[in-house]
């Protein structure tokens, strides 16, 4: 199965001898390449290793039947790595040849070679594009979004997808549904790890540094990593987000509880978690990150 990375990632076409671009463009390869302007003809302009090539608005986004192309997704590509096939070429009134480009015929050849081959819980590669309040987007080939939801980001709770991940951070995720529009919704928290499996990084005795999630009248939850927090006592001056370390009095497999002492709440630096993967390739059909003793079940089933 062909793999299509997100833009960025691509080959990049200004690295290309003369013999390997006409390759590629015999092969319809997907290139990219930085655009340069977006003109008054409402093209964008590249120049790839000494070769002028333009990409017509229309050319720019493939969109859904009826759909329309917004200028601002055109325009915002000026600067930005942009993937593409090279479609044809014509001559200007010089006679200098121009490349015609489609980042349109890209995307739908990621679509059908790749993405519509993938089922719910297949893992692939994406970037993150940007964030929301309710999730992050990613980019997961050829500049083609999907949404990250906020609650699939982990099973720790947190307040915003931007205590998790990070614009440009490249990550791993499933497959774990498309909406009603066929589009691909994300996530990432079967990826992370069981309760039982983050846990076993941890003994009980030790001091590691964690993050204040919530703050509650009979408790104080603290991520010590991405899919596993644990409880501490009432402490009304933390806060979320705050870094503290932390003493494991004790881990409760059957309860699925990890009992904290808070031992320094005055670090002063921020943190945030990198994704620690137990999953990194194939399908996942069932997740169960509860353990058997456990009365509360957390699972997803593809």
């Amino acid at each position: 199965m062909l793999e299509y990375r997100a833009e960025g990632l691509c080959r990049n076409a200004n690295t290309l001898t003369h013999e390997e671009w006409e390759r590629c463009i015999a092969a319809g390869e997907v290139l990219q390449s930085t655009a340069l302007a977006y003109d008054t003809d409402r093209c964008l302009r590249f120049e790839i290793a000494g070769h002028r090539a333009r990409m017509p608005f229309a050319e720019c986004v493939d969109t859904a039947p009826g759909e329309e192309i917004k200028d601002i997704a055109v325009l915002t590509r000026v600067g930005r790595p942009t993937c593409f096939v090279v479609t044809g070429s014509q001559r200007d009134e010089n006679g200098v040849e121009i490349y015609l480009l489609s980042r349109a015929a890209a995307q739908r050849q990621c679509k059908r070679q790749y993405l519509d081959t993938l089922e719910a819980g297949c893992v692939l590669p994406c970037t993150v594009t940007h964030i929301e309040g309710f999730g992050a987007f990613c980019d997961i080939g050829c500049g083609i979004a999907a949404l990250l939801p906020i609650d699939c980001l982990s099973v720790s709770r947190i307040s915003s997808p931007a205590d998790r991940v990070r614009v440009g951070q490249q990550l791993l995720c499933a497959i774990k549904n498309r909406d009603a529009q066929g589009r691909i919704v994300l996530t990432l928290r079967e990826l992370l790890g069981t309760w039982s499996e983050n846990a076993a990084c941890f003994a009980p005795g030790e001091t590691v540094v964690g993050i204040v999630r919530s703050v509650e009248e009979y408790g104080v939850f603290i991520e010590i990593a991405p899919n596993l927090a644990g409880l501490a006592e009432a402490d009304p001056t933390l806060t979320p987000g705050q870094t503290v370390s932390v003493y494991i009095k004790n881990i409760l497999p059957d309860k699925m509880k990890i009992k904290l002492v808070v031992v320094n709440k005055n670090l002063g630096q921020p943190l945030r978690f990198e994704p620690h993967y137990f999953v990194t390739r194939g399908r996942i059909k069932k997740w169960i990150y509860s353990t058997p003793q456990s009365r509360k079940q957390i699972e997803t089933v593809f």
